[in-house]
């Protein structure tokens, strides 16, 4: 009695190939598989051809071309595009002769640098939201003359001073607030200390938003306590988008000029502006760490200040630039360049950018 035997391998029967193109599309419409291949910024023969090293250490691209119903040079090819991921292991350099690497340590790179492009697609949504709020700043200040209603315009610093101390005293349940620009005066400090008292005496919440760089000014540091023990809440962020003083979720202060300060203000109270100013203070909150907490950046990896200070470097600011936004000095800031060019083994302001994105940095 004839037995039934597996067609060769040039004795593929369009069964067979019906049946192989069928599980492809059955693993193409796999969402896992997808956020996979999306994670390694391949497609998902990619996931597959790994999945079958892994299960199968001692086939070659020949089988696993059969396995997958792929052309061969199509496997040969994510072989390739999988070792320079280093996602597998050459030894030998030979085709066939590979080995997978553990997904935790062959993963781990592209798993940091998709964090790394959530968390700055976030700070975009907050730059976003920081740009909207000016512009409808911009756009309440020019249609003022025609009496908008839910703006007023504050002209020079000594009316910006008398409408900040009448918030303090007239706030009922909170007030929140963007202090960039590092370490604060401790002149502006010590005339904040009767208000910041008077306020949460009143049992209004203080929440204040701080840059990292001032974790390392003692007058700084010693408000940030001594506000803290009266309940008053402190965090800081490596960059911050504008100053800004919203009282009582209902009115918002922003500065006419985010470069200077001195050039009056703008108190808005149309609601739809509030909302998303709330919504930007609340994101900024909750990626800030609290003073009492230091920043804990991953082993051998860049603090969440020296990311910062990469990005905006990448995107084209001077050392100068990149520190006043982060509220660093000029030395402070190329000590901390140096730093990071000792780590990553960099030559180069342009290496470090190459190097920086190959550890996952970017």
């Amino acid at each position: 009695m004839p037995t039934q035997t597996e067609p060769g391998d040039g004795e593929r029967t369009e069964q067979t190939e019906q049946g192989e193109q069928a599980g492809r599309r059955e693993r193409g419409a796999d969402p896992v598989l997808s956020s996979l291949a999306a994670l390694i910024g391949q497609d998902e023969t990619c996931v597959d051809v790994y999945r079958l090293v892994i299960a199968e250490p001692d086939w070659g691209a020949a089988r696993i071309a059969r396995e997958l119903g792929l052309p061969e040079p199509e496997v040969r090819s994510a072989l390739d595009r999988l070792a320079r991921l280093r996602m597998l292991d050459r030894a030998g350099g030979a085709a066939a002769d590979v080995a997978a690497i553990s997904p935790e340590l062959g993963l781990a790179a592209h798993i940091r640098r998709r964090e790394s492009e959530i968390l700055s697609q976030q700070r975009e949504l907050a730059a976003m939201q920081a740009y909207i709020a000016e512009l409808g700043a911009l756009y309440a200040a020019q249609r003022a003359g025609h009496g908008t209603q839910g703006m007023e315009l504050l002209e020079g610093p000594g009316e910006v001073r008398a409408h900040l101390s009448e918030a303090a005293r007239t706030a009922r349940s909170e007030l929140l607030a963007f202090l960039p620009g590092g370490a604060q005066s401790p002149e502006a400090l010590e005339a904040s200390r009767p208000l910041d008292e008077w306020s949460l005496r009143a049992g209004v919440r203080l929440r204040t938003v701080f840059l990292d760089s001032v974790r390392n000014d003692r007058s700084t540091t010693e408000y940030a306590h001594w506000l803290a023990g009266l309940g008053g809440e402190v965090r800081t962020i490596p960059s911050l988008p504008a100053r800004m003083l919203i009282a009582d979720r209902t009115t918002a202060l922003l500065p006419l000029s985010p470069e200077d300060g001195r050039g009056g203000a703008v108190v808005l109270r149309t609601p739809g502006v509030i909302d998303a100013l709330l919504a930007l203070f609340d994101l900024v909150w909750e990626q800030a760490v609290p003073f009492g907490a230091a920043r804990q950046p991953a082993v051998e990896g860049p603090s969440q200040q020296e990311l910062e200070l990469l990005r905006l470097l990448e995107r084209g600011l001077t050392d100068e630039g990149a520190g006043r936004k982060l509220g660093l000095s000029l030395r402070t800031t190329r000590r901390m360049m140096s730093g990071i060019c000792s780590r990553l083994g960099a030559r180069s302001r342009f290496e470090v950018g190459v190097l920086a994105e190959r550890a996952g940095w970017l």
